[in-house]
């Protein structure tokens, strides 16, 4: 009797508890992960398992196709528009009007939870005298290595990152290796307070370097390509090239003339294989921890990857191929389905903090998801937007993607009808009223680039010329 008592008053504590949370930020990973369908062929078993006990957003999307605004946004819950932060610098506490900015993980450690961080979940890894602001324990940094000797692809770019291949021979030398293995021995550690581990991957981001293994989940004569209309571009207006001017990443054109574009998707797909491994090490130390059953999984990438759509590879564009993410969130409480309207990734801060129950954080630009992983049905009412440099905006809902440029120039697709964004419906009469709902939603604010920006930074100048990273767009022909 007075054990049954016991354990009766224990239930309800033990369901108040505070969740533990785990963050796996994943770089530069499409919709080519088997629960999203986005290849027929992708094999991804670890991050299918997690999609099917958790929810699934299949319409989730980054609110910036490149990394540091992408994660600035998420780890803020502001929008680019607000903050400035465009190009891969500067980091976001070295703006003054944001150097005491209260960022997720930062929030939790505020709020009693144990924080660590391994590899990359900010852009760059924190400067040591911000570190303690957010994190009590850090792991190994991200640093895409190791690298062979000597390129394998003489790409365009010199760029020793831009490179693809069998390497190295075995996955105990990868770096995101040694970043698992960090987050496995903080997840087998016992701590009196919730904790929050935010796990970062580099893969599949380039260098698109995987061992053999991997590879051979792909034989080379079997590899399916995305589909490319030869006239996908023309009715695309001349400014969207704009936000990828001049990449590091080659275009399609040079894939093809080299015979490259088929080796570049194999081994994007061998890379996308080979961190689904990762994760799946990760969340077996988390199964084998005990403490899965009261921690909420997190599973995201910060914007996606084209591999020749639209002629390019690489992201920096408003198109689907560059804002579809992948979003699992699974854990207490949270009811296992597909959600299928517009989210965006600067949610995860207000709906991590609700789902903890902490205080829900003022000020932030992002909607909580609860209602989603109550019911995975449940509608919402405002879409997706995102944003590459300023005054250039994506606005994507359930059926439909409208982009307008920073000169007026305007895209729309009905992905009802046109999945794959082909036809630009834009200056169809017919299609007024859905442009004029849409573009109700672009953003409120649209700030000029913060201090210190650089790399990818697109400007206008006092002549009205665009200028890339220093560099007019007009005149110089179209890269």
């Amino acid at each position: 009797m007075i054990r049954a008592l016991i354990l009766s008053l224990a239930l309800p504590l033990a369901a108040v508890a505070a969740p533990d949370v785990l963050l796996i930020a994943v770089d530069d990973l499409n919709d080519w992960v088997g629960c999203l369908e986005g290849h027929p062929d992708v094999k991804t078993p670890n991050i299918d398992a997690l999609a099917s006990r958790g929810v699934l957003f299949t319409n989730a999307h980054c609110q910036a196709p490149l990394c540091n605004p992408s994660r600035t946004s998420l780890l803020s819950g502001l929008r680019p528009g607000r903050t400035g932060i465009y190009g891969l610098a500067p980091f976001i506490r070295t703006v003054p009007e944001f150097a005491d900015i209260e960022l997720l993980p930062g929030y939790f450690r505020k709020h009693g939870y144990a924080t660590g961080i391994g590899g990359k979940v900010f852009h760059t890894y924190p400067d040591p005298r911000f570190r303690p602001r957010d994190f009590d324990a850090w792991g190994p940094a991200c640093t895409f290595g190791p690298l062979p000797p000597e390129k394998f692809v003489q790409t365009p770019s010199p760029l020793r990152l831009v490179d693809w291949g069998v390497f190295p021979a075995r996955d105990e030398e990868q770096n995101d290796h040694a970043i698992a293995d960090w987050a496995i021995s903080r997840l087998k550690e016992k701590s009196v307070r919730p904790r929050l581990v935010a796990v970062g991957f580099g893969k599949p981001h380039v260098p698109c370097f995987a061992s053999q293994q991997w590879f051979d989940l792909y034989p080379a004569d079997s590899i399916r390509l995305p589909e490319v209309p030869p006239d996908d571009l023309d009715d695309v207006p001349p400014f969207a090239r704009y936000l990828h001017w001049d990449l590091p990443e080659p275009r399609l054109q040079w894939l093809r003339e080299s015979g490259e574009w088929k080796a570049l998707v194999r081994a994007y797909l061998a890379c996308v294989s080979y961190v689904d491994s990762e994760i799946g090490r990760v969340l077996k130390a988390l199964d084998e921890s005990g403490a899965a059953d009261n921690t909420i999984v997190v599973l995201f990438s910060d914007h996606g990857w084209h591999l020749g759509e639209k002629g390019i590879s690489g992201k920096n564009s408003l198109w689907e191929r560059s804002t579809r993410v992948p979003l699992v969130i699974a854990g207490p409480g949270i009811r296992p389905g597909r959600c299928g309207e517009a989210v965006e990734l600067l949610d995860l801060y207000p709906t991590l903090a609700e789902l903890a129950g902490l205080p829900l954080p003022t000020g932030l630009d992002g909607v909580s998801l609860r209602p989603q992983l109550k019911d995975p049905s449940a509608p919402r009412e405002r879409p997706a937007i995102t944003t590459a440099n300023q005054g250039n905006h994506s606005v994507r809902d359930r059926h439909w993607r409208y982009i307008r440029y920073a000169d007026g120039s305007e895209e729309l697709y009905d992905h009802r009808q046109d999945p794959h964004e082909w036809t630009n419906l834009a200056a169809d009469p017919a299609h007024a009223a859905d442009k004029a709902r849409l573009s109700a939603w672009l953003p409120d604010h649209d700030a000029p680039p913060a201090p210190g920006s650089a790399q990818r930074i697109l400007t206008r100048d006092h002549d009205g010329r665009w200028i890339w990273e220093g560099k007019p767009t007009e005149g110089s022909g179209s890269r």
